[in-house]
């Protein structure tokens, strides 16, 4: 590995886990079409699918730590959410994660694109009221919320992303959770889909040790001070940047795919 491949790898990581600690989603999302286009146009190595998705499962799980330990105090995590959400969303990842050894470049990406497609739609859908709900009185189907989490899950494991940018317009537009609570809780789930998605992908021999090392230590830096920025943005702002970023990478991923 030379200078500028350390350099790029660890801006990719920095910029994508900041805006990631502040939408509250685990940024593969974002990391994973910078680590697939970027590198190339800087001359240095392509990686594979099957490389991104392991350095993003790796990443996320260390991303993710750092966005809940900022959102500790203040009463957005919703335990309840949590536990439900992430216990479905940790057996559907791991299933993911593991399955994904057995699908083609091609086919990880479709399953990114519908994601990412599915994701953008639902950002658009208005979202009114939603933050005069007091966070002490917020109530959502748990059945629904469990058997969404699994299906993301299975999912955002077979692209190493831990589906917080699928689980974020879901939480919003289907459970009707408050912004801030979403974006909080939605950490605390992500790093639990994480451990799914990183165990099967380092089971199967998809993690490249030094870039996802690389990452890791960007995410560390990064992660937390955009959670402690995310605090103090407008809501709506925010979820207007994450739409315009799931949209514009939708439409990078399905221009390639077609």
């Amino acid at each position: 590995m030379d200078l500028g491949f350390i350099i790029t790898i660890f801006l990719i990581g920095f910029i994508g886990s900041y805006i990631s600690g502040m939408l509250g989603i685990g940024g593969s999302i974002i990391k994973y079409p910078m680590l697939l286009y970027i590198p190339p146009l800087f001359g240095l190595a392509a990686f594979s699918a099957h490389e991104v998705s392991g350095i993003s499962a790796v990443q996320v799980f260390f991303a993710t730590i750092g966005g809940v330990w900022a959102y500790r105090k203040g009463g957005f995590l919703n335990k309840k959410l949590i536990i439900y959400m992430g216990a479905s969303i940790l057996i559907g990842s791991f299933i993911g994660g593991f399955g994904s050894k057995l699908m083609t470049e091609g086919g990880i990406n479709i399953v990114y694109g519908i994601l990412a497609l599915i994701a953008a739609v639902m950002m658009f859908i208005p979202k009114k009221g939603l933050d005069d709900i007091p966070l002490d009185q917020v109530t959502f189907n748990k059945w629904l919320a469990a058997i969404l989490a699994f299906i993301v899950g299975i999912g955002s494991g077979i692209v190493g992303a831990a589906g917080a940018f699928l689980l974020v317009p879901i939480m919003l537009v289907v459970l009707k959770i408050p912004t801030r609570m979403t974006i909080a809780s939605s950490l605390a789930i992500t790093f639990i889909s994480s451990i799914g998605a990183t165990v099967g992908k380092i089971t199967t021999g998809q993690v490249e040790f030094w870039p996802s090392l690389i990452m890791v230590i960007a995410s560390l830096i990064a992660s937390p001070l955009g959670a402690m920025a995310g605090k103090k943005v407008n809501t709506k702002i925010l979820q207007v940047v994450l739409a315009i970023l799931i949209l514009a990478t939708t439409i990078k991923i399905w221009m390639d795919i077609l």
